[in-house]
């Protein structure tokens, strides 16, 4: 049986999208199989996107110690429709920002907590790119993707 995985972000500039490019990688390592992953900008996602997946990977800049506002529209249209539908099922997160990351943190984890998702990886909270942060992201992405594998 295959799962999805719904990858759903904010991703406007250069870095933010080579950290996304980093946890896709990840979620689709050849090694990891019968998982579709689904990779749905935050304005674009839709109720039945999250009715549709099994898991959860959330991804958001920081701005001003809250996530993206592109983020934040996400979790206000598709909360409430998807409530009863989602509890249980496993999440994760990455954010980039130069301030207040953990911020941003804490209203996506009270978010998921109000869902009832299961977090199964630490919130990675970054504040640079480089190597190191795309390899984060890029095991972010695979250890996800593996909890929902055959």
């Amino acid at each position: 049986m295959r799962r999805t995985l719904l990858v759903v972000h904010h991703t406007p500039s250069p870095l933010t999208r080579e950290l996304l490019e980093a946890v896709l990688s990840g979620a689709r390592d050849p090694e990891i199989s019968g998982v579709d992953v689904r990779s749905v900008p935050a304005l674009g996602a839709t109720i039945p996107d999250v009715l549709g997946a099994d898991g959860f990977l959330f991804g958001t800049p920081a701005n001003f110690g809250y996530m993206s506002g592109a983020l934040k529209h996400f979790f206000d249209t598709v909360y409430y429709p998807c409530l009863d539908a989602v509890a249980g099922k496993p999440y994760s997160a990455w954010i980039h920002g130069n301030n207040d990351t953990v911020g941003a943190g804490r209203a996506l984890e009270s978010i998921a907590a109000g869902w009832g998702l299961a977090q199964v990886f630490g919130t990675v909270r970054l504040a640079e790119g480089g190597r190191d942060a795309r390899e984060r992201c890029y095991e972010l992405g695979g250890t996800v993707a593996a909890g929902l594998s055959d």
